[in-house]
C-alpha cells in the first residue's frame, strides 16, 4: 500500500521553563531525570528531544496524562511558544525561521485549532462566529458566510446560523468551533483536548462525527487527549508521552499488544485486543475466487474441485459483484453464455480492511461464509473465517 508522504516533521524539539534552558543541555545534566533536573536547577523540562513525522492525511494522535508535555508540544507546533532547540517543519519548510507578518500568514493559510473550551465568541451569531477566521484572512462578506454556510452543513447544524453560542448545548457549540477551523479549509487541523469538557454519550458523538468527517475531508490531524480509549478509537497513529518524552509511537493495534514497557503496559492492560487489531490482520486470501471473464463450465469444475456451492465473483480491477451459488451458475451454463458477464450475484456484506475485529462479530455469526473484506474502491482484499475470528478472540483478554 502506498504510503502518504510526511506533511509534519518534528526533529529533536526540547523546551524549558524556568532558569537558563542552556544549563539542561550541559554534558553532566543532559541525562538526569525531569525530576532532578526540577530540583537541582529550578527548570521544569517541558519537551526532551522530541521527534515524529505526521503523514498527510492521517489523524495522529498524542496522548499523555496531565503534565506529560503534550500541550506544550502542540503549541510549539504552531509556535504559539518557540522551543529551545529542534526543527519543526511543515511540507518541507523550517517554520522556525518565520517571523512576524509571515509567521501569521502561514498560521492563517496552513493550519486552525479546536480547543476544549470553543473559544466562541458570545456576542456573534453561529454564522459570523464561523466566518470569523475567514473575515479575518480579508475574504470578502458574501464568499465568507458562503463558505462558513458550507462548514455549519458540513458539521450538521444547519438552521443553526443565526443562533448565539448561550443558546446552544456543548456538544454543538463544539461543532461551530469545529466548523470555524474547516472554514477556512486548513491543510492541518491542530485539537487540544476538545472533547474533554463533554459529557460522555456527546463525546462518543463527536468522536463518532469527526471519523465519519474525515473520511471525506482526509486533512491532517494532530489530536490531543489523555483519554486511552479517545486515542485508540482515533488514532492512524498514537504517541504516548510521559515526562516530556515520547515513549511510545504506533498504531493502536502496535500500542496495546505490544507495548514498551511497564508504564505503557499498565494502561492498555484491561483494553480488550478485539477492539484494536483490525481485519486486515486476520484476513485471509478468498479460497476460491470466480472472475466475470470465465466460462461457466469452468467456474463450476472449480467448484467441484474445491466442494463449494457458492464463491465471490469479482470484475475488472478485483471489484466484488458479490456471490454466485453453484445453482445460478448451473442455470447460467445452460442459457449457453460465453462467460459469467452479466450473471445475477447476491450482494454480500462486506467489512472495510481498518475495521476492529470486534466488529465482525456479529457479521459472523448471521452467516456460515466467510465476511468479506474489501477496500474503499470496492476490491476484495480478503475474507475472514469463523475459525479465524475465533482465534483472535481467543487470545483477546475481555
Amino acid at each position: 500500500m502506498h504510503q502518504a508522504p510526511n506533511l509534519i516533521e518534528v526533529d529533536g524539539l526540547w523546551k524549558c521553563f524556568g532558569g537558563t534552558s542552556e544549563q539542561v543541555f550541559a554534558p553532566e545534566n543532559r541525562a538526569k531525570s525531569r525530576a532532578d533536573i526540577q530540583a537541582e536547577l529550578g527548570i521544569v523540562l517541558a519537551l526532551r528531544n522530541v521527534s515524529f513525522s505526521v503523514r498527510a492525511g492521517e489523524i495522529f494522535v498524542v496522548m499523555g496524562l496531565s503534565g506529560s508535555g503534550k500541550s506544550t508540544l502542540v503549541r510549539c507546533l504552531i509556535r504559539l511558544i518557540d522551543s529551545d532547540r529542534g526543527r519543526i517543519l511543515y511540507d518541507g519548510a523550517d517554520i522556525g525561521s518565520l517571523e512576524g507578518g509571515d509567521l501569521l500568514q502561514f498560521r492563517r493559510e496552513n493550519m486552525a485549532m479546536v480547543f476544549q473550551h470553543y473559544s466562541l465568541l458570545p456576542h456573534r451569531r453561529v454564522l459570523d462566529n464561523v466566518a470569523y477566521g475567514l473575515e479575518v484572512q480579508g475574504v470578502d462578506r458574501d464568499s465568507r458566510y458562503d463558505l462558513a454556510a458550507r462548514a455549519i452543513a458540513t458539521v450538521g447544524l444547519e438552521g443553526w446560523e443565526d443562533y448565539y453560542p448561550r443558546e446552544m448545548s456543548g456538544g454543538m457549540q463544539q461543532r461551530v468551533g469545529l466548523a470555524r477551523a474547516l472554514a477556512v479549509d486548513p491543510q492541518i487541523l491542530l485539537m487540544d483536548e476538545p472533547f474533554s469538557g463533554l459529557d460522555p454519550l456527546i463525546r462518543r458523538e463527536m468522536q463518532d462525527e469527526l471519523l465519519d468527517l474525515q473520511k471525506n475531508m482526509r486533512k491532517t490531524i494532530v489530536f490531543i487527549t489523555h483519554d486511552l480509549n479517545e486515542a485508540l478509537k482515533l488514532g492512524d497513529r498514537i504517541a504516548i508521552m510521559r515526562d516530556g518524552e515520547i515513549i511510545q509511537l504506533g498504531t493502536p493495534e502496535q500500542i496495546v499488544t505490544r507495548p514498551a514497557g511497564g508504564y505503557v503496559r499498565e494502561f492498555v492492560r484491561d483494553v480488550s485486543r478485539a477492539k484494536v487489531i483490525p481485519a486486515r490482520a486476520i484476513m485471509r486470501e478468498p479460497r476460491v475466487l470466480l472472475r466475470e471473464d470465465m466460462a461457466p463450465a469452468e467456474a463450476l469444475r472449480i467448484l467441484d474441485e474445491r466442494g463449494f456451492d457458492a464463491a465471490y465473483l469479482i470484475g475488472t480491477g478485483s471489484l466484488l459483484r458479490g456471490l454466485v451459488s453453484r445453482t445460478r451458475l448451473a442455470d447460467w451454463a445452460r442459457g449457453d453464455r460465453a462467460t459469467l458477464e452479466g450473471i445475477p450475484a447476491t450482494r454480500v456484506t462486506s467489512i472495510p480492511p481498518s475495521a476492529p475485529v470486534e466488529s465482525i462479530i456479529t457479521l459472523a455469526a448471521r452467516s456460515e461464509r466467510p465476511v468479506a473484506v474489501v477496500d474503499d474502491d470496492g476490491r476484495l482484499v480478503g475474507e475472514i473465517h469463523r475459525l479465524v475470528l475465533l482465534a483472535a478472540l481467543a487470545t483477546a483478554p475481555p
